[in-house]
């Protein structure tokens, strides 16, 4: 058994999603090491013990893993944002791909071999959204940052490799603006004005908006913070004031306010223009969408018949593959995401897509009780997966093929198993990386009747 404290040296052999490396004392003994890389020898000390596995710090690497590379931001190891840039992307890749592959064979029961991860371009500032929290420093001064890894602990990173560079003169005009009025920081449970600073650009247009998310029903000189924005990033398209008062982790509200330029930003993504309100999802790596909702659309191929789109968003999945299909049904939940897909698909002239407001298994169920027989369903479900309704529904539906976009490979072959166990089968799977550096990432898989 081993003990707090205890000194021990361990061979590196795997790494999870979080960035721990994963170390094999002589008898077995399971322990994660923060911060280390596969192939590295270090000297660690075990910082606690249960029976079965514990967890260490390294204190040196004595051999350094050929794997192992400079992460080139001094947050690395305080940030809660990259896990993996200690390592060298192409075997970044390698290991997104195993813990693909190993997911659908531990939880799917599929057996499968090597799968390929593919990745869009370069794996820095990738990032079109970024929702910086309020925290407050040392001196007492309201500071942007990112929060720490398994907290809300605000951690100040003046520049994340992950996003644009000019997220940083928009940082510092919000600090300013903010310390200037007196805002205080927002901490759950204890109050507070400011709670994030939102930001997302429009890659293939150039647009960007801006947005301040405050604990209340109203921001003190809203003009101010306008000018503040537009001063720091001249060309700004919107600046905008979201209201959220409700306690928790939820960094959204449902009320937003304009108070400077348009509603929404447009981009253009699988050759369609898509607007982008301030509460609209839209997947934060263009270029990786666009990889990815192409695989979606080889696998998927041509659908004379009806396509259904489950969890839909505002549209972009299914208005990509719309082309493919004589008939597009999307699903969504959030009224404001169906209103925007809605507006998409007249924004690009697309006339045979129709959007339900509603849950994917309520509307699942009154498609498949409506006796209409899609040819194909394409789900892209939030990381819980679909509920075991949904699966069920789509069953009964009984469409030719299913293309599954997954971002949690956990939930994606546990889904993936429902379906094979209701008559299909796994014909092809791919990984993108849609989120380089972190411990994300994202699986499609075809599915057909069997």
């Amino acid at each position: 058994m081993h003990s707090k404290n205890e000194k021990i040296i361990l061979k590196i052999e795997d790494i999870t999603p979080e960035g721990s490396g994963v170390g094999r004392a002589e008898d077995g003994y399971v322990l994660f090491v923060p911060g280390t890389a596969p192939g590295d020898t270090a000297e660690c000390t075990v910082l606690k013990a249960g029976r079965s596995y514990g967890y260490a710090k390294a204190d040196s690497i004595t051999e350094p893993s050929p794997h192992r590379t400079d992460p080139g931001c001094g947050a690395f190891g305080r940030c809660g944002g990259c896990a993996l840039r200690h390592i060298g992307y192409d075997y970044e890749l390698e290991i997104k791909g195993r813990w693909i592959a190993e997911s659908f064979r531990r939880i799917g029961g599929f057996d499968i071999g090597k799968v390929n991860v593919r990745a869009p371009s370069f794996p820095d500032r990738y990032r079109n959204k970024a929702e910086y929290p309020a925290g407050t420093d040392r001196e007492g001064r309201l500071r942007f940052g990112l929060y720490a890894p398994r907290s809300h602990r605000v951690v100040a990173c003046t520049d994340c490799l992950l996003v644009p560079g000019f997220h940083r003169k928009i940082i510092a005009a919000a600090e300013d603006f903010c310390n200037s009025r007196g805002f205080s920081a927002y901490e759950d449970g204890k109050g507070g004005l400011i709670r994030h600073l939102y930001i997302r650009d429009a890659r293939a247009t150039g647009q960007t908006s801006v947005s301040l998310i405050v604990n209340g029903r109203e921001l003190p000189d809203r003009e101010g913070f306008a000018a503040a924005v537009k001063e720091a990033l001249p060309g700004v398209t919107s600046v905008s004031v979201i209201y959220n008062e409700k306690p928790g982790n939820v960094i959204l509200g449902d009320r937003y306010e304009t108070l400077y330029g348009s509603e929404r930003i447009t981009d253009r993504l699988c050759g369609l223009d898509f607007e982008i309100s301030p509460l609209s999802f839209y997947q934060v790596n263009r270029d990786g969408a666009e990889l990815l909702y192409g695989i979606a659309g080889e696998m998927l191929g041509e659908c004379p018949g009806t396509l259904i789109d489950l969890y839909c968003g505002i549209g972009t999945v299914g208005l990509s593959l719309a082309g493919r299909a004589g008939r597009l049904i999307g699903v969504e939940i959030i009224p404001q995401a169906v209103d925007d897909a809605r507006r998409n698909a007249a924004l690009n002239g697309t006339d045979n897509a129709e959007f339900i407001c509603g849950d994917a298994a309520a509307a699942a169920e009154k498609l498949a009780g409506e006796g209409i027989k899609p040819s194909a369903v394409v789900i892209d479900p939030p990381r819980k997966g679909c509920a075991p309704s949904v699966i069920a529904d789509i069953i009964k539906m009984s469409p030719e093929k299913i293309v599954m976009i997954s971002c949690n490979h956990a939930t994606g072959a546990r889904d993936a198993a429902l379906l094979c166990e209701g008559g299909y089968r796994l014909e092809r799977i791919e990984g993108v990386d849609m989120f380089p550096r972190t411990g994300h990432v994202e699986s499609v898989v075809l599915i057909t009747r069997a």
